[in-house]
């Protein structure tokens, strides 16, 4: 394999021992898993080539973006060959007039924003990492945007993928809506590597809002501070983020991020529009806020204010880590219909109350979705096990309260014995798909299915 890789590549090979560790692992707790041989195409062409030799021979294939997932998804359970897609970062066309983007999967948000910043357009899809195109599509990534602009789910309108047999596919094309045969699109969108690798992503953009503003407010309980968001939300304010932290959150992104910010459950918010719609949607938030007992909007429309109040809220993983020095971060996430957001927290919060863990909440609870960021103790196992059952817990509660096990992160090794309880017979026709289009269990084997029988 080896050899037939090298003389198709050449020396966009890789078998170093630095480069296999740096592409078995992501920010997740779980064990490392390497993978034999790294490779780095350059073209969907490379990439078909690259699979049809894998296929032949039984050599699972492990897409790589950027490294940022957080359930395992890339570590190279059996082995095989990790297909680094970072050289694969052109920005293929960009259709202004209709507000549409065609990338390869290697290309960044980051990098995104910053080709499109003299068009007056963006890319809204914000998971706080500078994550590819490729690994979000692939994750059904979403984050601190999703309230007002979606998810990857909603924004994905066409990919072009290499499936197990080496074909490349289209998936659909640059219109809005199609009424034409099986939705493939959505089928690769959250499909994490196991159909097929992604190459292509083409994706919605939307204009830059006239005007942007961001608030703080403090509250005197998590419970108050999801009310708010609730009542925001049902009275069809259409805020652009809306952000729980809770009290310990707080206090670590104080510390870390130099906050002049009071250490209690506190909501961050952005609103876009004009000017006149900004100052409408603020006004009729800090109302409701005073209802919950909200405290005094912390206003900022300065762009250098808002973008650091947006990175401490980006940080708050390494806000948290730095509370516990040595310590390792297992983060979570569920999400639920928003009339139930506030009591599944509620119960998490005592659960993790009633245990010997240190962790902090956070959450995009503008959509339903909260994170919990436990931090463990590396040299006691028991503390993993604490975690797992308060997790087990969280997701069982969230799934009856109509949820899900993940709202963001993906399925990859940890949430694979979740999907039985969310999906029960639903998840053979997930199997079926994955031995019709990968039957010789190549494509990112033991990710979502620990066996595909």
């Amino acid at each position: 394999m080896l050899e037939a890789l090298t003389n198709l590549l050449g020396e966009r090979v890789s078998t170093a021992a630095a480069v296999l560790d740096q592409h078995g692992k992501d920010e997740s707790h779980h064990t490392p898993a390497p993978p034999d041989i790294v490779v780095f195409p350059e073209s969907s062409v490379e990439v078909a080539a690259i699979v049809r030799l894998c296929a032949d021979a039984r050599t699972p294939v492990i897409p790589f973006g950027a490294g940022t997932s957080l359930e395992g998804g890339i570590g190279a359970l059996q082995g095989g060959v990790c297909l680094d897609m970072t050289g694969m970062n052109r920005i293929i066309q960009v259709n202004a007039d209709d507000l549409d983007v065609t990338v390869e999967a290697g290309v960044t948000r980051k990098q995104l924003n910053a080709d499109l910043r003299d068009t007056g357009l963006f890319f809204p899809i914000d998971p706080g990492a500078d994550a590819t195109i490729g690994g979000m599509t692939s994750t059904r990534a979403s984050g601190t945007n999703a309230v007002r602009y979606g998810t990857m789910r909603e924004n994905v309108l066409n990919v072009k993928a290499v499936l197990a047999d080496g074909r490349i596919i289209q998936t659909g094309g640059r219109a809005r809506k199609s009424a034409a045969g099986y939705d493939l699109t959505r089928m690769f969108v959250g499909a994490e590597g196991t159909l097929g690798v992604i190459t292509e992503v083409t994706v919605r953009l939307f204009g830059v809002p006239e005007a942007i503003s961001a608030a703080v407010c403090s509250f005197p309980s998590v419970e108050n501070a999801v009310r708010c968001c609730m009542l925001t939300i049902q009275s069809g304010v259409p805020v652009a983020r809306v952000e729980l932290l809770d009290a310990t959150q707080m206090r670590a992104c104080i510390q870390y991020s130099n906050l002049d910010c009071e250490p209690v459950p506190t909501l961050f918010f952005e609103f876009h529009g004009s000017q006149a719609s900004v100052e409408e949607q603020a006004n009729t938030i800090q109302d409701i806020a005073s209802e919950f007992g909200g405290g005094d909007f912390q206003w900022t429309g300065q762009t250098e204010d808002r973008n650091k109040l947006w990175q401490a809220r980006h940080d708050a993983l390494y806000a948290a880590l730095a509370l516990k020095p040595g310590a390792k971060a297992w983060s979570t996430d569920v999400c639920l219909p928003i009339s139930r957001l506030a009591d599944c927290i509620e119960e998490t919060r005592f659960d993790i109350a009633a245990s010997s863990l240190l962790a902090t909440m956070v959450g995009h609870v503008g959509d339903g979705n909260f994170h919990v960021i436990f931090l463990l103790d590396p040299e006691r196992p028991q503390d993993f096990v604490e975690a797992q059952r308060i997790n087990d817990r969280m997701v069982s509660r969230a799934i009856a309260m109509e949820g899900t096990c993940t709202g963001e992160h993906g399925v990859g090794i940890g949430k694979r014995h979740c999907l039985e309880q969310e999906f029960g017979d639903a998840l053979d026709i997930m199997r079926d798909l994955k031995r019709t289009l990968d039957p010789l269990n190549v494509m990112n084997p033991g990710k979502i299915f620990a066996q595909v029988p």
